[in-house]
């Protein structure tokens, strides 16, 4: 038994001096620095970080890992940067997307109710022929003919390729 708590207390002493080794915490000075920095410099070039490990009082390898662990995290917003606005987007384009599909559901039930009217007027009980012109002299001119609605709709509708919805 006292060999394990003397192996304990050995472990105990290693792990207390190599905690007092650690890289201190840097201050928010320190930190706002490396900031300022960071936003000029994405890139740690061997001068600067001896520069700013001299001016700070910091080893050079704690501004090394700050450097990368900074950069990490900026990619990583960047990301979310990123993602949000297409997010944003993506939102709006399906937004968009709706509201040409109620758009196109409404044209198509106006078309449905034209193609009723069209279809109500040329199955309804004989009517007179139907003037296309508003002046009587130009249906003279034309030989005296008068298209009646379901020619003038027979012409629409191959004209338009007949590509109803």
């Amino acid at each position: 038994m006292n060999f394990f708590h003397s192996q304990n207390q050995q472990l105990s002493k290693h792990q207390n001096s190599s905690s007092s080794s650690r890289k201190k915490r840097l201050t928010q000075d320190q930190v706002r620095l490396l900031e300022r920095t960071f936003t000029s410099n994405r890139k740690l070039e061997p001068e600067l970080k001896a520069q700013l490990a001299n001016q700070l009082g910091v080893p050079p390898r704690q501004i090394s890992i700050w450097y990368q662990n900074k950069r990490a995290r900026w990619k990583t917003q960047n990301l979310e940067l990123d993602y949000n606005t297409l997010h944003l987007k993506l939102e709006n384009v399906l937004a968009d997307r709706r509201r040409l599909e109620r758009e196109v559901a409404q044209l198509q039930e106006e078309l449905r109710r034209a193609q009723q009217m069209v279809f109500d007027l040329n199955r309804g009980p004989a009517q007179p022929p139907v003037n296309v012109s508003s002046n009587s002299s130009l249906d003279e001119d034309a030989g005296g003919e008068v298209l009646q609605l379901d020619e003038l709709y027979a012409c629409w509708y191959s004209a338009s390729g007949s590509a109803w919805g």
